[in-house]
């Protein structure tokens, strides 16, 4: 007997939508494992089961089924605030807060026909790659619990992961989609600035954070993906600056569901934290990179070693985009202990700094888009390692040393924030597990508006090295 968190998010949206099963026995499906399984992993700062049940009620009662994720659940990441619900952003500042409005993705998702349970955790501002806080348990990566999920959509990758909701909405603004995904054994995407009008980057600094979905399979992915995007009548409200989507009708679900083509892919473990830190591929991930490598070869595509040119300004610049960012918590003398010492760091860093220097840092990063666009054109898509670790212990980053702790997240995570930085999409899929049971993932960075192509590739490869298969014990 199938239980129901083991169908996938698309199978639950078709037996709703063909009325074998209703919203509210989907819901209580899901907020019976949350209630049974979170207690040990952390996934949720916030469970909200009668908010939940109440609007799988007015679901269900309702003739109008045309929403693109009708009655599904999911939940919404601890930084986005929804109407009367407790919001932390993952710090003790807002242990207490309860907005009266809501952010964007939550009414999006809402307008998409989705049912929030709750807010999934992630760490202080979402700035670090774990998702460790002082103002909650830490999450716990469900494949071993003495282990982080990544971050900062930690909480979200440990709820699908175990089969708490069928799939969840991440951002992601250095690899905080991909990072938590790669190590929970989930699919990540990371779409291309501007896809997403919800999560678009376009208005944050450096265009570096986007909205993106963490599923199970490539499919749900790209499900999710389209019920992000706002439509008009029958074409999407694309908001990118350079071209539109691929397919012509903008739906991502059909080419993940093809899973067609051949195409050219560059491999390679270059970087360009290399200049800063001495970057080391661990055996687990560079067997992860050959698995992914060989299985797109076997395929039929074109594959072939890319060398990156050097960037030797690149860390510098990030650097001060990150500290620039964290100047304008909302934190001054009266109140600052409360936070975190890498947010206290991040902070007081960028609030020294020059108007020079943040001008310089925005103007490097943005040749440095312009180089890695050039450099990747000839390829439909290149293949890195995800993460250059495996999954890191809890407590693993330096709780007083903002410059160690930032050091510690690049050697963990050095193949992601340069594809922030591009506003490329990209996305990451399980290939293995270690002989220790845990996930190890690869990622596959694609043209400006490239999505179609990645969800091709990544269901092709999802078919051969069935990655989808993989479950933590609490499935």
């Amino acid at each position: 007997m199938v239980r129901i968190h083991e169908l996938t998010a698309l199978q639950q949206y078709r037996l709703l939508q063909s009325r074998e099963l209703s919203v509210l026995e989907l819901v209580d499906h899901y907020l019976e494992r949350i209630e049974r399984i979170d207690p040990e992993l952390g996934a949720f700062v916030t469970v909200t089961p009668e908010a939940a049940r109440q609007r799988a009620r007015a679901l269900d009662a309702s003739d109008d089924r045309t929403a693109p994720l009708w009655g599904l659940p999911l939940a919404d990441k601890d930084l986005w605030r929804r109407a009367g619900v407790r919001t932390t952003f993952g710090s003790r500042l807002f242990a207490d807060f309860v907005p009266d409005e809501s952010d964007a993705l939550p009414l999006r998702v809402d307008a998409a026909g989705a049912v929030s349970l709750g807010k999934t955790a992630t760490p202080e501002f979402g700035l670090p790659s774990h998702s460790e806080t002082l103002v909650a348990p830490p999450a716990r990566n469900p494949y071993d619990t003495a282990l982080s999920p990544g971050g900062s959509s930690g909480g979200a990758a440990v709820a699908v992961a175990a089969g708490l909701v069928p799939f969840a909405p991440g951002s992601d603004g250095g690899g905080s989609v991909r990072i938590p995904a790669a190590a929970c054994g989930l699919v990540g995407l990371k779409p291309s600035r501007g896809l997403v009008p919800a999560g678009s980057g376009l208005d944050a600094l450096a265009g570096l954070p986007v909205a993106g979905p963490i599923s199970r399979t490539v499919t749900d992915a790209a499900f999710l993906l389209d019920g992000l995007i706002e439509r008009r009548g029958d074409r999407i409200a694309f908001t990118h600056t350079l071209r539109p989507p691929e397919d012509d009708d903008g739906l991502f679900l059909g080419a993940a569901v093809r899973g067609e083509g051949r195409f050219q892919i560059g491999v390679t473990t270059d970087t360009p934290w290399a200049t800063d830190y001495e970057i080391v591929v661990s055996p687990e991930a560079r067997a992860a990179l050959d698995a992914a490598r060989s299985g797109l070869d076997a395929l039929g595509h074109g594959v072939e070693e890319l060398a990156l040119d050097p960037a030797p300004d690149y860390g510098r610049a990030f650097r001060v985009i990150w500290q620039a960012g964290a100047s304008q918590l909302p934190a001054d003398d009266s109140n600052e202990h409360l936070l975190e010492p890498l947010t206290r760091w991040l902070m007081h860093r960028g609030r020294a700094l020059p108007a020079s220097e943040l001008a310089w840092a925005l103007r490097t990063l943005s040749l440095y888009e312009r180089s890695l666009i050039a450099q990747l054109s000839r390829f439909d898509a290149v293949l890195t390692p995800a993460l250059a670790l495996p999954p890191r212990p809890l407590g693993w980053y330096d709780p007083d040393d903002g410059e160690r702790n930032f050091e510690q997240q690049v050697l963990f995570t050095p193949f992601t924030s340069f594809v922030n930085v591009s506003g490329l999409p990209a996305i990451t899929l399980p290939v293995l597990q270690t002989a220790g049971g845990l996930p190890m993932g690869a990622q596959l960075i694609g043209r400006p508006g490239g999505e179609a192509t990645l969800l091709s590739l990544a269901r092709q490869l999802e078919r051969r090295l069935h990655g989808d298969r993989m479950h933590p014990p609490q499935w």
